[in-house]
């Protein structure tokens, strides 16, 4: 496909956000189209799956939590990933399936090659081109929550050792594929990681239209 897939990943109160938003600001002033959308929560029935896996209350079975996941990915790539990328666009995404394979994975303790199984099932095999893993040591992170939210969703709410085996999922999978994911500290100067953020998709960049 002629567009770039972009995801970016990492754990709660990683930074995401703020580095999505300045990439963003760099394709669109460089000339290219760019689509933003996250997971879960990218398509209107997402949204709805959002609020289940995210904000129910009362217990949920991991299995039945994986599973929401990979429906809201089979819907969201379909229905708006791969039409943007065969248009030429470029996608910068919020979490995509490494983030399955932490959370359900590692965390929920489900096997991280089984989740990632079904995620690449539900969304036919696609691949970022790049992913951007921002790193941050989870008591770094639960401290930039606490002083930006009052409010916990499920996942945020887990204990210290659900989100370290999160976080150790995530570099393990990066020391995997280093070639795709850009590991970047997430305790650094949010300038410098978007420096090195712009650096390494540079030569990943389709031609502005």
């Amino acid at each position: 496909m002629p567009g770039l897939f972009i995801t970016l990943e990492g754990g709660d109160g990683a930074g995401k956000t703020t580095q999505s938003k300045l990439l963003v600001e760099w394709l669109q002033a460089a000339g290219h189209t760019v689509v933003v959308t996250r997971e879960p929560g990218g398509t209107d029935l997402g949204v709805e799956l959002r609020e289940i896996v995210l904000h129910r209350r009362g217990a949920m079975e991991p299995r039945a939590e994986a599973l929401i996941y990979a429906a809201d990915r089979a819907h969201h790539i379909a229905t708006v990933v791969r039409p943007a990328l065969e248009r030429g666009d470029i996608v910068v995404q919020d979490r995509y399936i490494d983030s399955s394979e932490a959370y359900q994975g590692a965390g929920r303790v489900l096997g991280a090659e089984e989740v990632r199984e079904l995620s690449l099932w539900a969304a036919q095999g696609l691949m970022p081109d790049v992913t951007v893993l921002l790193d941050l040591d989870p008591t770094d992170g639960r401290k930039r929550l606490d002083s930006a939210r009052t409010r916990y969703d499920r996942l945020e709410a887990e204990k210290h050792d659900f989100h370290t085996r999160v976080r150790q999922a995530f570099l393990e999978r990066a020391a995997k594929e280093p070639e795709r994911i850009l590991v970047m500290d997430a305790a650094g100067d949010m300038s410098e990681i978007a420096a090195a953020i712009r650096e390494r998709i540079q030569n990943h960049l389709p031609h502005p239209a």
